[in-house]
């Protein structure tokens, strides 16, 4: 989980000296106007790094904690990928920060309102990387009381996000949510040519 691990210190510590600077925060933080007018790509990233505030960093960090030593496990056995599983786990990272918010950013870049931070779509990635990885992992989300297999915890999740995103009526990222485990689900599938097969295999199909 070294990589894991790393990604958590790195955010931490951005995300806390955001907290105390404004400046800090503004240079950071993902606006597609801003984007758009400077070209100012690095904030796909950034943008990733930097959280609302304590609550949000630590629901982030919780999951990435809980999944993304998993992934980073199962990408460096040779069964996956290998010597070249650290590098594709932080390919996936990257990938997951940039790809949750190309939609936000077509749909926002002309409106200088419009900011977005934290690393949930980064994390929802990781998560619905897992997933298809391990499909009958028993999981639970608040406010369910209960476990249930990952596989239908996901198409769940999938389908609200995807709702909620349509509605936009809440401060909460559901585009980044959804597009970020779409990405999570796709890298896998592309990248891994067993990964389909291992998927419905688990299923018992």
């Amino acid at each position: 989980m070294t990589i894991t691990y790393g990604i958590i210190i790195v955010t931490v510590i951005t995300s806390l000296m955001a907290f105390n600077n404004r400046a800090t925060m503004s240079k950071l933080i993902f606006n597609p106007y801003v984007i758009h007018t400077n070209k100012d790509y690095s904030r796909f990233i950034s943008s990733g790094f930097i959280h609302a505030d304590f609550m949000h960093l630590f629901f982030n960090m919780y999951a990435l904690y809980l999944f993304g030593g998993i992934v980073e496990q199962s990408f460096k056995s040779q069964y996956i990928f290998g010597n070249k599983g650290n590098l594709m786990y932080i390919i996936l990272y990257i990938s997951g920060l940039i790809m949750s918010s190309v939609y936000s950013y077509f749909k926002h870049k002309n409106n200088p309102a419009y900011n977005a931070l934290g690393a949930s779509g980064a994390v929802s990635a990781i998560v619905f990387c897992s997933i298809i990885l391990y499909p009958t992992n028993k999981l639970m989300i608040f406010p369910i009381p209960f476990f249930m297999p990952a596989y239908i915890l996901g198409v769940g999740y999938l389908l609200y996000s995807f709702f909620m995103g349509r509605r936009a009526n809440d401060n909460i990222g559901h585009d980044a949510h959804f597009y970020g485990a779409v990405w999570g689900i796709l890298f896998i599938v592309l990248l891994w040519k067993p990964a389909l097969g291992n998927f419905i295999a688990q299923l018992g199909f």
